[in-house]
C-alpha cells in the first residue's frame, strides 16, 4: 500500500495541471476619462484552451476606473464579450469532459468573477465556450457564447 503522502502529492499535481488558462493582455481602450484615478476602460485578453490545442479565445471586459479602480478595489461591471476561434490543428484529448472551466478572473475584490466554461457538443462535434459572471451570493445573467466546430486544419 502506498503512503498517503504520495496520493496527496499526486492530487496536488493533478489540480495544478487542470488549472484554467492564464490570459495575456492584448490591450485596453479608455471609455471614460477620470479626473482622479484610473480611467474606465475596456480590456481585451487572449488565452489558449489549456486542454484543446488549436483553440484561442479573446475576452473583452469593462474595467472600472476612478480611485477605487486605481487601488484594485472597484467592482467591475458584468459586461464582457467572448470570441473563440480555431488557430491551429485541433487535437481533442482522449477523454474530453462534457464541461470544464478554461478561464477564470476576479472582477471585484470579493465574491465576483468572470468565468469561461468549455462545453462539448458531441452530436455536432463543436466546442462551445460560455462566458458568465459569477457572484457568490447571487448570480448574474450576463453571458456571452462562442463556438468552434472541430474541423480539419490546413489543406485537404
Amino acid at each position: 500500500m502506498r503512503p498517503r503522502r504520495t496520493s496527496a502529492a499526486a492530487a496536488c499535481l493533478f489540480s495544478l495541471l487542470s488549472l484554467p488558462a492564464a490570459a495575456e493582455q492584448v490591450g485596453c481602450v479608455t471609455t471614460e476619462w477620470k479626473l482622479i484615478g484610473a480611467n474606465h476602460r475596456v480590456c481585451v485578453e487572449s488565452f489558449a484552451d489549456p486542454k484543446v490545442p488549436g483553440v484561442t479565445c479573446h475576452v473583452s471586459q469593462a474595467r472600472t476606473g476612478g480611485v477605487s479602480g486605481s487601488f484594485g478595489l472597484a467592482h467591475d461591471p458584468s459586461q464582457f464579450s467572448l470570441a473563440c476561434r480555431q488557430t491551429g490543428p485541433i487535437t481533442l484529448p482522449a477523454k474530453l469532459p462534457k464541461e470544464a472551466t478554461v478561464f477564470a478572473e476576479d472582477t471585484s475584490i470579493l465574491f465576483k468573477e468572470t468565468r469561461v466554461i468549455r462545453l462539448w457538443d458531441e452530436a455536432n462535434r463543436t466546442l462551445v465556450y460560455l462566458a458568465i459572471s459569477r457572484k457568490l451570493i447571487d448570480g448574474a445573467p450576463a453571458n456571452s457564447i462562442s463556438t468552434v466546430p472541430v474541423m480539419p486544419w490546413g489543406k485537404p
